[in-house]
C-alpha cells in the first residue's frame, strides 16, 4: 500500500506537534501578506501624496494660503504636510509673541516639525518589525518540525527488522515539508521588509529636506520683515 504524497496527504500523516507547526506557519503566512498588502498601499499613498504637496509648495503658492488649505482638512493630511501644517501653525503662535528673536521663533517652528516627521516616520514602519520577524524566525520553526518528523520517523524505523525505501519516504516527506512551510513564510516577509524599509528611508529623506527647506524659507522671511 503506497503512502498518499500530496501536500494534505503529508499533513495528515504528520504527527500533532508538526501540524501545529504548519498551521503556525501558514498562519504567520498569510498574516505577512496581510501586512505586505497593507502597507503596500498604505506606502504608495503616502510618496503620491508628498509628490503632490512638493507640486504645491513649490508652485510659487502662498504659504498662507497653503496653509489655510491644509488646516482645511487637517484630519486627513499625512506626511509632508502634516509636517508643514505643524510647523507652519507654531510659527504663527510665536511670531504673534512680543519679544520672541526671529531665531528661537524659527527654532520653535523646527522643534514641532521634527516631533511630526517622527510620528508620522513610526506610523510609515507600523508591521515591519512583525515583517522582519516572521522573516527571521520562520525557517526556525520549520527546522523544529522537520528535526521533530525525521526523530519520529528514525524511532519507528528502530521498531522495524528491515527498512526499505519506501518506508522511510513519507516520514522524511512529511518532516521536510515544515522547513519547506518555513522558507514560503519567510521569503516574501524578507523581501517585503528590505523593499518597505528602502521606501520608508526615501520617504524620510524627503520629508527632512521639506522641513529643512520650509525652515530656510520661514528664517528668511522673518529676517526681511525684521529688517
Amino acid at each position: 500500500m503506497h503512502a498518499d504524497m500530496s501536500f494534505l496527504g503529508l499533513f495528515l500523516q504528520a504527527s500533532w506537534l508538526v501540524k501545529f507547526v504548519l498551521i503556525l506557519l501558514l498562519g504567520m503566512s498569510i498574516y505577512s501578506w496581510t501586512l505586505i498588502f497593507s502597507r503596500t498601499k498604505n506606502l504608495k499613498s503616502s510618496e503620491k501624496a508628498l509628490k503632490l504637496f512638493e507640486e504645491r509648495f513649490w508652485s510659487g503658492h502662498d504659504l498662507s494660503r497653503l496653509y489655510k488649505e491644509s488646516a482645511a482638512r487637517s484630519e486627513r493630511i499625512t506626511g509632508g504636510e502634516k509636517i508643514f501644517h505643524g510647523g507652519f501653525k507654531e510659527f504663527s503662535r510665536l511670531h504673534r509673541i512680543p519679544g520672541r528673536t526671529v531665531d528661537s521663533t524659527t527654532e520653535g517652528a523646527h522643534r514641532i516639525m521634527r516631533v511630526t516627521l517622527s510620528r508620522e516616520i513610526d506610523e510609515l514602519e507600523t508591521g515591519l518589525p512583525v515583517l522582519a520577524t516572521i522573516g527571521s524566525i520562520s525557517p526556525y520553526i520549520g527546522l523544529f518540525g522537520t528535526v521533530w518528523g525525521i526523530m519520529n520517523s528514525f524511532i519507528a524505523l528502530g521498531e522495524v527488522q528491515q527498512a526499505t525505501l519506501t518506508m522511510v519516504a513519507p516520514g522524511i516527506a512529511e518532516a521536510l515539508i515544515a522547513t519547506a512551510m518555513g522558507l514560503f513564510a519567510a521569503i516574501p516577509a524578507v523581501m517585503a521588509y528590505n523593499r518597505f524599509s528602502t521606501q520608508v528611508g526615501k520617504l524620510e529623506t524627503a520629508y527632512i529636506n521639506l522641513m529643512e527647506e520650509f525652515t530656510s524659507i520661514l528664517h528668511r522671511q522673518s529676517t526681511t520683515e525684521s529688517d
